[in-house]
């Protein structure tokens, strides 16, 4: 009889460890994270904006794209790549059209910097720094 009785405990041994490696490999119930919010266009941001040229010319992008100080370009901590901004000098309410393909500014409470040709259109050249706004005009689809 005890040889009985011990194969019956094993029996619920083995059920019992059967069942814990099932529940094991059991698929958690999915959860999707919330994607953070899309920059809409006519998003607008105001701060001290900076120009970037000569030393960073030639050299690569966080996009990948090699920096061309003569194109209408700027760098943006987190629009998305492509992302169309509109950026006014509120000194001379100058505007000009430039496209995110860089990250920065890297100087604190700077909103963005854009490139020697954006700042010459934006007649920012001599100060370094100036008051802007940016305008979101369009974001590439994802």
């Amino acid at each position: 009889m005890r040889s009985g009785g011990a194969s019956v405990t094993l029996l619920w041994v083995a059920a019992i460890a059967i069942m814990v490696a099932l529940a094991g490999c059991a698929t958690p119930r999915s959860r999707v994270a919330t994607p953070p919010p899309e920059p809409m266009a006519d998003a607008i941001q105001r701060g001290p904006a900076s120009w970037y040229g000569e030393p960073h010319h030639g050299r690569r992008t966080a996009s990948g794209e090699t920096y061309d100080m003569h194109q209408l370009t700027a760098a943006h901590p987190t629009l998305p790549f492509g992302t169309r901004v509109l950026v006014t000098n509120l000194k001379n309410d100058r505007s000009v059209e430039v496209r995110i393909n860089d990250r920065g500014p890297h100087v604190a409470g700077r909103i963005i910097d854009v490139s020697y040709a954006a700042a010459q259109k934006l007649d920012a050249i001599s100060g370094g720094s100036f008051p802007a706004w940016i305008r979101v005009l369009s974001v590439p689809p994802r």
